[in-house]
C-alpha cells in the first residue's frame, strides 16, 4: 500500500514534475491542506509542463530532453496514483501543453522553435505520434490554451510581444487563424502565459519582462480579444527591472550581456476558481503577487508580494480555491499556503520535501 492510499478521505492531489531528478511526485493533500508525500515516478531527464485531462483520468507531462516526447499516465481516483500508460513523440521541446475542453486534442507551443502543434488522443489517453498540425507562429511561443467553449485558441509569442488568436474545429481538431491574427503588445512585453475567467468574459495575458498582467476582453461569439488594461504584480518600491528575453533551455543566454540579478523574470498565472484572486510568480525576486479581481469589469487591483520558494516557476490552485501550492526551480521544498476568501492574502501553512529542479504542480480533485 502506498502513502497515498494508507491516507483514509484524502481525495485531492498534487503532482509535481521535477525537471533535474526526471520524475513526478505525489502528495495527498487532506482538507485542512496537509500534504502527504507519495511516490516519484520516473519520467525523463528536464520532465517539464503537465496537463490534466478534462475528466481527470490521465496526466501528461512533457518532456524538453531529446528525443521530444509526451509521457501519459492514468491517475487511479481512489489513490491519486499514477500508472505509465504511454510515451509519444513530441515535434520540439515545448514548455507548455494544454488539453481542449474535451480532453481528445495536445496543444504544444514551442519557445525555441517559434511554433505550436495539436496532437489527436484517444478515448485510451494515448497521444498519436504524428500531430495533426504544425504551424508557425511569432518568436519564442510560451503558452497554448483555448477558451471555455472549446472554440478559440491563444497563443502568447514572448519574442515578438503577440498573441496569436485561432479558431478551433472540434470535430477534425484543426486550427485556423482568426482575423485579425494577432494582437500586438508593446515592444518588451514578453507575453508568456495565460488564463480565463470562469465565465469566459475575460483572458489575462502574465508578461514575462514586467511582471504586469494585461486584461482582455473575450469576445464570445468571434473569440477575439480587446485590451482593457494592466496592473503591476510588484510592489511600488522595487528594485527590480524589465528583463530581456532568455535563450531557454538547453542554451546558453548570449543574449544578455548584462547582469541579470535586478531583472524581472516572472513566470506563471492562475485565478481563483471564484474569480476573485489572482496570482502569479516572480522568479528573481521569489515571490507570488497577488490581485483582486473586478469580476464585473475584469480589472485588477495589485494586493501584495508574498515570499515563497526560490525561482517559484510554477504554482498552482486547488479546485476547491482554498489552498495554493508552489514550488521552487531552486528549493529542496514546495510551500501550501491558505488562501483567506475575504482579502485573498495567502497565508504559509507548511513545507514539504521536493525534487530537483521543481517546476510545475497539477492538483486533481475527486468527489
Amino acid at each position: 500500500m502506498s502513502a497515498l492510499e494508507s491516507r483514509a478521505g484524502v481525495s485531492t492531489f498534487v503532482y509535481v514534475s521535477n525537471a533535474a531528478d526526471g520524475d513526478i511526485r505525489s502528495y495527498g493533500m487532506q482538507p485542512d491542506g496537509t500534504l502527504q508525500p507519495g511516490a516519484r515516478i520516473k519520467a525523463a531527464d528536464a520532465v517539464g509542463p503537465m496537463a490534466v485531462s478534462p475528466d481527470r483520468r490521465f496526466l501528461y507531462a512533457a518532456v524538453r530532453s531529446q528525443p521530444f516526447s509526451v509521457h501519459a499516465y492514468s491517475i487511479t481516483p481512489g489513490s491519486g496514483a499514477l500508472t505509465p500508460l504511454s510515451v509519444s513523440p513530441l515535434a520540439e521541446s515545448f514548455p507548455y501543453i494544454s488539453l481542449d475542453q474535451t480532453g481528445r486534442y495536445l496543444f504544444g507551443a514551442s519557445y525555441q522553435g517559434n511554433l505550436i502543434t495539436v496532437n489527436a488522443v484517444g478515448s485510451d489517453g494515448h497521444v498519436a505520434g504524428a500531430p495533426l498540425q504544425i504551424i508557425a507562429v511569432g518568436r519564442n511561443a510560451h503558452s497554448i490554451r483555448i477558451d471555455g467553449s472549446n472554440r478559440f485558441i491563444y497563443v502568447p509569442t514572448l519574442g515578438s510581444d503577440q498573441i496569436f488568436q485561432f479558431a478551433f474545429d472540434a470535430k477534425s481538431g484543426r486550427l485556423s487563424s482568426n482575423t485579425p491574427a494577432v494582437v500586438q503588445l508593446q515592444a518588451m512585453t514578453g507575453p508568456r502565459h495565460i488564463v480565463t475567467s470562469a465565465d469566459n468574459r475575460f483572458l489575462y495575458v502574465l508578461n514575462e519582462l514586467l511582471a504586469s498582467v494585461t486584461v482582455f476582453a473575450l469576445d464570445g461569439g468571434t473569440g477575439l480579444l480587446s485590451e482593457i488594461g494592466s496592473a503591476s504584480g510588484l510592489p511600488a518600491d522595487t528594485r527590480l527591472v524589465p528583463g530581456l528575453p532568455r535563450v531557454g533551455v538547453g542554451g546558453p543566454d548570449t543574449a544578455l550581456p548584462r547582469n541579470r540579478d535586478h531583472d524581472i523574470w516572472a513566470a506563471d498565472i492562475h485565478l481563483t476558481p471564484n474569480g476573485k484572486f489572482l496570482y502569479i510568480s516572480e522568479r528573481t525576486s521569489s515571490t507570488l503577487g497577488a490581485f483582486s479581481v473586478n469580476v464585473q469589469t475584469g480589472k485588477l487591483t495589485y494586493l501584495a508580494s508574498t515570499p515563497t520558494e526560490r525561482q517559484p516557476r510554477g504554482f498552482a490552485i486547488d479546485p476547491g480555491g482554498r489552498f495554493l501550492v508552489a514550488a521552487g526551480e531552486k528549493s529542496d521544498t514546495i510551500s501550501v499556503y491558505a488562501i483567506d476568501e475575504a482579502s485573498g492574502a495567502l497565508s504559509l501553512q507548511q513545507k514539504y520535501p521536493a525534487g530537483k529542479g521543481a517546476n510545475w504542480i497539477e492538483i486533481v480533485s475527486f468527489g
